[in-house]
C-alpha cells in the first residue's frame, strides 16, 4: 500500500490500457500520441494510488479564511478555544495574506473587505499586535473600504457576538419564520438548502442576541472609532430594496412587541427542526456553517457542552480540519467524497482502466452503500416521490444532490460489478428519484425542484451569496446526459431538459455554469449531454460552442476563466489556463467531433506539456463554485479527474460523439 496526501492509501495497480498509436500517423504525430498515452498513464497511476481502502477519493477543498476565522470565534464564544489549535489555525491563515495585508475569496483575486476583517480578528484573537506590519496593512485596508459597517452582515453578526457590533443595526430575522406555511411566500422551505440550515438557528442567535467579552477592542477597524455603526445608505424609493428594506423596519419593529410565548414557542420549533436534522456524523448538512450556527443557537437555548447533541456536533467540526505538514489547520468548508468517487470513477473507466477492476468494484461497492433510501426536505416539493439519490458529503441524507445523483449513476454503468442485479435496483430507484425532481421549466436544480422564489435573496439579510436553488445549465446537463444513458433520450422528460438547455444557450454559444467556473464548465457539461441525447454535431447550438471555445482559447494552448467572468463579461471564458478548465472544453470538443482539430491538438498538448513528473497537474486557482462570485472552491481532485477523462476520452473515444 502507497501512502496518499490526504492520509489515504491506495493499491499499486497494473497500467491503464490506452489505445496504441495508429499505423497512419506521422512520425511527429505518432511521438505525440504516445507522449499522450505516458502522461495518461502516469495521471491514471496517480488517481488510482489515492483510492482509500474504503473505496473512495476525496480532495482537500479550499475556500477562503473566513472558515478558520468562524471556526476561532465559536471556540472563544464557548470558552473552548485553545492555544494549539489557534496558533494553528494562524499559521494557516497568515500564510494565506496577500502583499498588500488583505485576504482574498479566491487565488489571484482582489482583496475582500469581510474576509479581511474575520483574518484579521482571527489573528488578534492569536496574539498578533495590531501594530504588527501585515495587521497595519489589513487595518488600513478595512478602513479604506468604509470599516467594519460595509462588511456583510454575517461578519457584523460574528462581530455583534462579542459587542464589536451593535445587534441592533443587524438586519431582523425572526424564529417566527418556522410558523410560516409552506406555501407562503420567505417559508423557510423558499430559501435553497444551504441557506435553509444556516437561516433556522440564526433565527435563534439573531432573537437570543448574546454578547459574550471582547478579549480586544476593534476601533482600528471603524472609520470613526466614535461611531463605529453608522447608518447605511437608504436604498432608492422606487426599488424591491426599499420594500424589503421597511419590512426589515417592521420586523426590528415588532421584536419590541412581539408575545413572549410566540417567540419562545417559534424558538423550540427551530430547536426541533435543527435537532431532527442532525448528521449521523453529528454535523448539518454534511457542511461547516449551518454546523456552526446550529451549535450556537442550541447552546444558547440551553444544552451544554456535554449535550450528546452538541458534543457530536463538535466532534465533527474537528473532522473539517486539514493539518499541513507545517503544522498549519485549514478548515474545509465542505468535504466532497461522494463527487471525487463518481468522477474518478468516470475517468478511470474512460482511460481505459478495466470495468472490472479490482479498484473500480471497490469505489461502486462504495457508492452503492451511500445511496439515500428516506426522505429528506426535498418532499415538501416532491411529497409523492420515493428517494433514491446521493449526497455530494459522507453524511448528509437529509439533502441528496441531484447533481451527483447523475454522475453516480453514470459512473455504476461504466463498473461490470459482479452484482448486477444490485446496481441496476440502485441505478432504477436514482433514475426515477433524479426525474422526479425536475422542475416545472423542465430543468432541474441541485437539491430541490422549483426553488424559483424571487424574495429570499431581496432580504437585506441574504448579503452572504445566492439563497436560492433554480435550475442550472450544469445540473440540468448531467441528467439529461444520464437518462441518455439509461435509455431514456426521447422520453418526454428528457427532451424538456433538452428544449430548456437549448433556450438557454448564451448568444456567443456558451453556457453558464452555476457550479463551476463558468461559462467554459457550463459548456463543458452541456455539449456532450446534448450529444448523448441525440442531438447531432452539425446542430447550430453545437457549433456556436464550437466556435467559442476556439475564441477563448489561450496561447498556450489551454483554457481558463476567472472568477470575475460571474461580474464582468469581459472575464468569459478568460484567465489563466487550468488543467481542469482545459480537460472542460476538451469534453466539449470531443463531444462535438472535433478530435482531428487544431483546437483539440492543442489542447491535449497543454494537458501532456504542463503535468508533473509525478502525473499530476499544478492548479492554484479556483474552479469550483458554492456562490458565483461570493463564495468559491478549491476543488484539489479536479486538477486529476478531468484531465485524465479527456485525455482518456482523446485516446480511446469513450465519450458522447466519440463511440
Amino acid at each position: 500500500m502507497t501512502a496518499t496526501t490526504d492520509g489515504s492509501t491506495g493499491a499499486a495497480t497494473p497500467p491503464a490500457t490506452t489505445a496504441s498509436a495508429p499505423l497512419h500517423l506521422s512520425p511527429e504525430a505518432s511521438e505525440a500520441h504516445e507522449a499522450t498515452a505516458r502522461a495518461t498513464r502516469r495521471a491514471v497511476d496517480f488517481l488510482l494510488d489515492r483510492q482509500s481502502d474504503e473505496g473512495w477519493w476525496k480532495g482537500d477543498l479550499a475556500t477562503n479564511v473566513t472558515m478558520d476565522a468562524e471556526d476561532l470565534l465559536l471556540r472563544q464564544f464557548l470558552g473552548i478555544r485553545d492555544e494549539a489549535t489557534t496558533q494553528a489555525a494562524a499559521l494557516f491563515i497568515r500564510g494565506e495574506q496577500q502583499e498588500d495585508g488583505t485576504w482574498n475569496t479566491f487565488y489571484g483575486g482582489p482583496g475582500d473587505l469581510s474576509a479581511t476583517i474575520e483574518g484579521y480578528v482571527a489573528l488578534r484573537l492569536a496574539g498578533d499586535s495590531p501594530e504588527a506590519p501585515h495587521m497595519r496593512k489589513a487595518s488600513a485596508f478595512v478602513r479604506a473600504r468604509g470599516g467594519v459597517a460595509r462588511a456583510r452582515v454575517f461578519t457584523r453578526i460574528w462581530l455583534a457576538l462579542f459587542g464589536w457590533w451593535k445587534w441592533e443595526d443587524l438586519p431582523e430575522m425572526p424564529p417566527e419564520l418556522m410558523f410560516f406555511p409552506k406555501w407562503a411566500p420567505l417559508n423557510i422551505y423558499d430559501f435553497g438548502c444551504w441557506a435553509r440550515q444556516t437561516i433556522v438557528p440564526l433565527t435563534v442567535v439573531c432573537a437570543q442576541r448574546p454578547v459574550r467579552p471582547a478579549p480586544f477592542a476593534l476601533e482600528e477597524l471603524h472609520t470613526d472609532p466614535a461611531d463605529p455603526n453608522p447608518a447605511q445608505p437608504a436604498p432608492p424609493v422606487a426599488s424591491w430594496d426599499n420594500v424589503f428594506h421597511k419590512l426589515d423596519k417592521m420586523l426590528h419593529g415588532y421584536r419590541k412587541v412581539a408575545p413572549r410565548r410566540v417567540r419562545e414557542a417559534a424558538m423550540r420549533a427551530a430547536a426541533t427542526w435543527i435537532v431532527e436534522r442532525q448528521e449521523n456524523d453529528g454535523c448539518w448538512g454534511g457542511i461547516q456553517p449551518p454546523a456552526v450556527y446550529s451549535i450556537i443557537a442550541l447552546h444558547l437555548l440551553g444544552y451544554d457542552l456535554d449535550h450528546p447533541v452538541l458534543r457530536a456536533g463538535l466532534e465533527s467540526l474537528d473532522r473539517f480540519a486539514v493539518w499541513r505538514e507545517d503544522g498549519a489547520r485549514m478548515i474545509e468548508a465542505c468535504q466532497s467524497p461522494v463527487w471525487d468517487t463518481c468522477l474518478a470513477t468516470v475517468a478511470l473507466a474512460d482511460a481505459g482502466v478495466p470495468a472490472d477492476h479490482p479498484q473500480m468494484i471497490r469505489a461502486a461497492d462504495w457508492m452503492l452503500a451511500e445511496q439515500i433510501v428516506r426522505p429528506g426536505d426535498w418532499v415538501v416539493r416532491r411529497p409523492d416521490l420515493p428517494p433514491g439519490g446521493w449526497a455530494f458529503e459522507f453524511h448528509n441524507d437529509n439533502y441528496p444532490d441531484i447533481d451527483d445523483t447523475a454522475e453516480v449513476v453514470l459512473a455504476l454503468r461504466r463498473v461490470a460489478h459482479p452484482d448486477a442485479t444490485r446496481v441496476d435496483k440502485a441505478v432504477r430507484r436514482a433514475v426515477d428519484w433524479n426525474a422526479g425532481m425536475q422542475s416545472k421549466n423542465g430543468a432541474w436544480g441541485a437539491f430541490d425542484a422549483d426553488n424559483t422564489s424571487p424574495f429570499p435573496n431581496r432580504l437585506p439579510f441574504s448579503d452572504f451569496g445566492e439563497v436560492i436553488d433554480p435550475p442550472s445549465a450544469d445540473v440540468t446537463a448531467h441528467v439529461v446526459e444520464m437518462l441518455a444513458e439509461e435509455g431514456l433520450a426521447h422520453h418526454p422528460r428528457t427532451r424538456r431538459g433538452i428544449e430548456w438547455l437549448l433556450e438557454n444557450q448564451e448568444t456567443n454559444g456558451s453556457w453558464f455554469g452555476r457550479w463551476g467556473v463558468n461559462y467554459v464548465y457550463g459548456t463543458g457539461a452541456v455539449v456532450p449531454a446534448l450529444v448523448a441525447a441525440g442531438i447531432p454535431a452539425a446542430h447550430p447550438a453545437i457549433r456556436r460552442s464550437v466556435s467559442w471555445l476556439g475564441q477563448v482559447q489561450n496561447e498556450d494552448g489551454g483554457w481558463g476563466e476567472d472568477l470575475r467572468s460571474y461580474q464582468d463579461t469581459a472575464w468569459h471564458g478568460r484567465g489563466h489556463s487550468t488543467a481542469s478548465q482545459t480537460a472542460w472544453a476538451l469534453l466539449a470538443l470531443l463531444a462535438a467531433g472535433e478530435r482531428d482539430s487544431e483546437q483539440v491538438r492543442r489542447g491535449i498538448a497543454y494537458l501532456v506539456e504542463t503535468q508533473t513528473e509525478d502525473g499530476t497537474w499544478d492548479e492554484p486557482w479556483f474552479t469550483g463554485t458554492g456562490f458565483p462570485w461570493d463564495f468559491t472552491i478549491n476543488y484539489h481532485l479536479y486538477r486529476q479527474v478531468f484531465p485524465v477523462t479527456a485525455l482518456g476520452r482523446y485516446l480511446n473515444g469513450t465519450g458522447p460523439g466519440e463511440n
